[in-house]
């Protein structure tokens, strides 16, 4: 059985996922994570810097010999990402057709015959829900059968934060193809269009300016990360992943 691991992505990168736009993502190496079987160290340099390396490469070490092994948190070739992104789960009866796409089961079961279907926020904004204190407990069209009656204001509304996601109701599924390590500003123009950059161009350019895919990611990353967080050039896991059916 092949290993899995949750991976959270926001809205932009959600869709551009969907879309097969991206199909690789970036994250800040952490040095504190350490594994026996790692493929890779991190070296300490002469200048007290830490240099990630591959243990089939030659490691460059400073005169004390320091080395910290690491390993990629989000697995190897072959391993399994599943995605978790903001959710929420409402009555299924009163979701309009082709509006949502997974199925799942409610955290709260209903009495029988009463099912929930997972929505997303990447597909879109918010419906109008209407809450009652009997089964079903969200409904997007008022439903006298079930006492839902009035709109929600406060309660059980809004979406649930992507960390809460439980495996359950994620609906995309990938699977990793390559894992390396680079300086975050070495990313190439392909890499960059890779990263899903175009799909989110609005949000960080809303003037529509012609700036090149690799300045664009540059954006995406100050925006997702603080403003200091290009110009610091950290290492970065480099993730490649294609996705699969679940």
């Amino acid at each position: 059985m092949r290993t899995e691991r949750p991976i959270l992505f926001s809205g932009p990168m959600v869709r551009a996922i969907l879309e097969g736009r991206k199909t690789v993502t970036r994250r800040v190496i952490k040095p504190r994570m350490r594994s026996a079987d790692s493929q890779f160290v991190l070296v300490q340099r002469q200048d007290g810097s830490w240099s990630p390396i591959h243990t089939f490469d030659e490691s460059p070490m400073d005169a004390r010999g320091t080395e910290h092994p690491i390993t990629c948190p989000y697995g190897n070739v072959g391993n399994h990402l599943w995605v978790r992104e903001s959710w929420q789960d409402v009555h299924p009866v009163q979701v309009a057709d082709g509006r949502y796409s997974q199925a799942g089961q409610a955290g709260i079961p209903g009495p029988p015959g009463v099912t929930y279907r997972t929505i997303y926020r990447a597909d879109g904004p918010y419906p109008c829900v209407y809450h009652s204190h009997a089964h079903p407990y969200r409904c997007l069209q008022p439903d006298p059968e079930h006492a839902s009656t009035w709109e929600a204001e406060s309660g059980y509304t809004g979406w649930t934060p992507s960390i809460h996601m439980p495996r359950w109701a994620s609906r995309i599924l990938l699977e990793i193809t390559d894992v390396r390590i680079e300086r975050l500003q070495d990313i190439s123009e392909e890499q960059a269009i890779a990263e899903g950059v175009r799909s989110c161009e609005r949000d960080i350019d809303p003037d529509g300016n012609d700036y090149s895919p690799v300045e664009l990611f540059g954006g995406l990353w100050v925006k997702l990360n603080g403003m200091d967080s290009w110009s610091a050039n950290p290492w970065v896991w480099v993730v490649e992943f294609r996705r699969i059916t679940p």
